[in-house]
């Protein structure tokens, strides 16, 4: 089985089969406290798929766009339990994940949502987004161009001029973070970055060493 994380908006954790089938899927919304309830969420995700972490094969985590203090909490438990399982650890970028989604819903409907893009909220009156064109060959969403940032102001004219249409998303869902690692994996593709996607530098830096004290 694949487990998914994702702390790029909320804190998502899942449990899937190879082939699509959901074991489990457990979120917590606040965009904040990720470190908090992420070890629960992954015991709570693997104790509602009747699994272990024995019965995990690879582990996927959505790289972002986010913010660095969150982004990095579900990198950083995607790879310490890959590391202590011995096991594959696969990046996936986050909004691919919602792409996947959307897609896949239209397949059912036999609709076609043609170009969109996938928006989330970046604070600091930008958004993040990423612009898609349908499924590929391997069953994995095409990215046109993205991820990027845009002020919140101009980012319907950004899209515009792009020729996709807006879909906000609030959550990413775990599952298709799963899924696409799992499609990627049987495809051989690397379909992530090895680096988080943060949306901006942190705003802690280094310090320039110690200041200097006159008497």
């Amino acid at each position: 089985m694949i487990l998914g994380i994702d702390t790029s908006l909320g804190t998502a954790v899942s449990v899937i089969e190879p082939d699509g089938v959901v074991r489990s899927q457990v979120e917590s919304p606040d965009p904040r406290g990720h470190a908090e309830v992420i070890g629960s969420l992954i015991e709570h995700a693997l104790a509602e798929a009747s699994a272990t972490p024995a019965d995990i094969g690879s582990v996927a985590a959505g790289m972002g766009p986010g913010p660095f203090t969150g982004l990095r909490v579900g990198i950083a438990a995607a790879r310490a339990f890959a590391l202590g399982r011995g096991i594959r650890f696969v990046p996936v970028v986050s909004h691919d994940a919602v792409a996947l989604a959307l897609l896949l819903d239209a397949a059912v409907r036999d609709d076609d949502p043609g170009r969109f893009a996938v928006v989330t909220d970046a604070r600091r009156r930008e958004f993040a987004y990423t612009v898609y064109e349908g499924l590929d060959d391997d069953g994995l969403p095409v990215r046109a161009s993205g991820p990027a940032l845009a002020p919140r102001d101009e980012i319907d004219a950004v899209l515009a001029a792009a020729g996709a249409v807006r879909r906000d998303a609030a959550a990413i869902p775990a599952a298709m973070i799963a899924l696409a690692a799992a499609r990627a994996d049987a495809a051989g593709r690397v379909i992530g970055p090895d680096d988080a996607l943060y949306l901006r530098a942190p705003d802690v830096t280094v310090s320039a060493g110690p200041k200097r004290v006159s008497q």
